[in-house]
């Protein structure tokens, strides 16, 4: 795909990049679907798969991307459980503007709880040993439970994730989606609703390409304002909640990422130095967002990677 063909698509709001669209396999009949939660009049649910009654598996917990206003649980990407010894969990949350950041976070606490509590009866899975691991808004998250999820996970992966949500490339225009079809305030809030959602395609794209546009998202996926309420985006930023306790951490991204920039992860890479918390910075040099315009071959040595770090921690 050429850069002109990109633009269109993520106009039209496929959100391409945002929301990398992996697969299961080919056995769909091995995915298992649960609702862990209703909340807001949604029924909020996870797949696992891989699960084995005769073996206890450790378990590796996939939140998506999309800029918490786009994409679902369907589809983890498959780099995670290349020889199939692990449980994967894929969690869907309610997404933004409907449903503001906090009772996001709500949300993935109560999958967590709900893995714990029942994943090992029902999933045979050994809930001591739990990696998370997403991209994007799915890396943000993960970022997030390495400190308000009890317990903590083991380890975490986030493949051009951001520990700040604050900084002026989400509370600013953003040059390179200015650059995109414009979007109107009418456009963007036909393409979202009212009530809550919890798996969100189609055409919510074109709100988060308004909100990019005006430097507006923390602002419509908080509904509070950065500039004016400072301290309260504090207990929603992973790099301000580093601590000794943090779990071992991977952090992949790509140097040539026009969405989320690079330097987030050289920021969250400085605070896990800081507080010498085990970690992994993987930098790409000019890789887009969660590798875009990276060859196959290269992506798959730059997981295998992560992952030979993450098992050399939790076993």
């Amino acid at each position: 795909m050429n850069r002109h063909e990109f633009l269109k698509t993520m106009a039209a709001g496929a959100a391409a990049l945002l929301v990398p669209r992996w697969t299961w396999g080919d056995q769909p009949s091995e995915v298992k679907t649960f609702t862990y939660k209703t909340a807001g009049g949604c029924d909020i649910k996870l797949d696992a798969l891989g699960s084995d009654p005769n073996v206890r598996k450790p378990v590796i917990v996939h939140i998506h991307g999309g800029a918490l206003i786009i994409g679902s649980r369907q589809g983890a990407p498959k780099w995670l459980n290349p020889q199939g010894d692990h449980v994967v969990i894929s969690i869907d949350y309610r997404l933004a503007p409907e449903t503001k950041l906090p009772a996001i976070i709500e949300d993935v606490q109560d999958a967590f709880r709900w893995i714990h509590k029942k994943g090992p009866r029902l999933l045979n899975i050994d809930a001591g040993k739990l990696v998370v691991a997403g991209g994007s808004a799915g890396g943000y998250l993960t970022l997030m439970t390495g400190f308000c999820v009890k317990p903590r996970p083991k380890a975490l992966i986030a493949l051009s994730g951001y520990g700040g949500i604050v900084g002026p490339w989400y509370s600013r225009p953003s040059a390179y989606y200015l650059q995109q079809p414009h979007v109107s305030k009418e456009d963007a809030y036909a393409s979202v609703g009212t009530t809550c959602v919890s798996e969100g395609a189609g055409s919510r794209g074109k709100f988060y390409l308004y909100c990019r546009q005006n430097g507006i998202w923390p602002q419509e996926v908080t509904g509070h304002n950065p500039d004016t309420e400072p301290k309260w985006f504090d207990r929603y930023c992973p790099v301000r909640n580093v601590s000794r306790k943090y779990p071992p951490t991977v952090l992949i991204h790509g140097t040539a990422d026009t969405d989320v920039p690079y330097e987030e992860s050289d920021a969250m890479d400085k605070a896990l130095a800081h507080f010498k918390v085990p970690h992994k910075f993987i930098s790409v040099p000019g890789g887009g967002h969660v590798l875009y315009g990276v060859a196959p071959s290269e992506r798959t040595k730059i997981y295998d990677e992560a992952l030979a770090f993450v098992k050399e921690r939790v076993g």
